[in-house]
């Protein structure tokens, strides 16, 4: 655009030209041959560049292009989780239900059995308003026989009474031992409930952090626009040269943070640094970093993050919250160094962990940014810091 208005410019000094005496134009012309360097020179160190900024903000475009595409698979896959969150709850409702109908009809049988112990004893063990033995039963025998009919009778009633007290007996153990299954399924389906909320809460933050990607892609196209607009050339280098300082500002903070380590040894200095490269190349994806597809693509959750990043330096922990909080020696705040697990309630109790670098600051896979360094000495991380520590030795 810039070279048109150059010759447009040249030629409307032209055709001003033909208006003039000859005196003149000779003079115009000169200064039009004056003046070509002058312009050239302003003008071409601008056009040279644009050319160079828009590569740079294409391929800025397309890194956004391709992190939204990562953004919304990892949200794919979560929904999924979800729904299946959502089915496994309906079908522990539904075994719930089954048990406590069970429960009810276990419970009939044993109140019907009840009544059959209390009729036999009423029919064969009272007599007049009184007890009677089964003693006294065979004592009141008419002759022989009759005892011999008795004692059968008696051997029958009390193998009965025996065996009915004993399938009693079973199947209250049998109902004590359901009544601890369901006690056990609603606790299983307390702790996913629980675990779906926190699944939701993730989306949710993955779906804000989708948004926020879409407007900054937005933003650069109309920066991409406005570097073809000649009358927006240097507002639009300004634009791009500050985002260029910014990124050079946040890469010397990055490559300056491994700095803080130097007190720790190779190992735990291997496990820093070993996730810097997924800094703003990478997503949370909830159970993400179990599997090659998802370490090549940078899917994360913060477990399988600290679980690879260890892995790194040749070091096996454990893929999961609750056997991170269990592994190594746990130790005091103030003992912290770089290396050590830092755990924090979020959904819940030691609900995220990450890996402390120094300076109050810690990497990790977070929800709403997937790898990245965090501030846990203010704010949300401060916040929700519950003082748990634990060194990998």
């Amino acid at each position: 655009m810039i070279k048109k208005m150059m010759m447009l410019l040249c030629t409307a000094i032209m055709l001003a030209m033909g208006f003039m005496n000859p005196l003149v134009q000779a003079e115009s012309v000169n200064y039009l041959e004056n003046l070509k360097p002058e312009l050239k020179g302003q003008v071409q160190p601008i056009i040279s560049k644009s050319d160079q900024e828009v590569p740079q903000v294409k391929n800025e475009l397309s890194g956004i292009n391709y992190q939204i595409q990562k953004v919304d698979q990892a949200i794919r896959d979560n929904k999924k989780m979800i729904v299946q969150a959502e089915a496994d709850i309906i079908e522990t409702t539904s075994e719930i239900k089954q048990l406590k109908k069970e429960i009810v009809e276990l419970e009939e049988r044993i109140a019907k059995r009840n009544e059959i112990l209390k009729e036999r004893a009423i029919s064969y063990q009272a007599s007049g308003g009184g007890d009677v033995s089964y003693l006294e039963v065979l004592l009141g025998s008419e002759s022989f026989s009759d005892f011999v009919d008795r004692a059968g009778a008696v051997v029958m009633i009390a193998q009965a009474d025996k065996e009915l007290l004993e399938q009693y007996e079973d199947e209250k153990r049998d109902l004590k031992n359901k009544q601890d299954s369901l006690q056990h399924k609603l606790t299983d389906l307390t702790e996913k409930k629980t675990e779906h909320e926190g699944m939701q809460a993730q989306l949710e933050e993955q779906q804000k952090q989708y948004n926020l990607r879409k407007e900054q892609l937005a933003k650069k196209e109309e920066k991409k626009i406005a570097l073809k607009v000649e009358s927006h050339i240097k507002a639009s280098h300004l634009t791009v040269s500050k985002q260029i300082l910014d990124n050079s500002a946040k890469a010397t903070d990055v490559s300056a943070a491994p700095n803080t380590n130097q007190g720790t040894n190779g190992n735990k200095n291997s496990v820093i640094t070993a996730g810097y490269k997924y800094i703003g190349n990478s997503v949370y994806v909830f159970g993400g970093g179990r599997t090659a597809y998802d370490i090549a693509n940078g899917r994360f959750d913060c477990s399988g993050f600290v679980h690879w990043a260890f892995s790194q330096a040749g070091i096996k922990v454990g893929s999961s919250t609750d056997s991170l909080k269990n592994s190594g020696r746990q130790i005091s705040v103030n003992e912290m160094q770089p290396g050590d697990l830092v755990f924090f309630d979020t959904y819940k109790k030691d609900g995220h962990v990450g890996i402390y670098i120094g300076n109050g600051k810690f990497i990790g896979s977070q929800s709403s940014t997937g790898v990245a360094i965090a501030d846990m000495s203010n704010g949300y991380w401060k916040q929700k810091f519950n003082g748990r520590v634990v060194r990998i030795s």
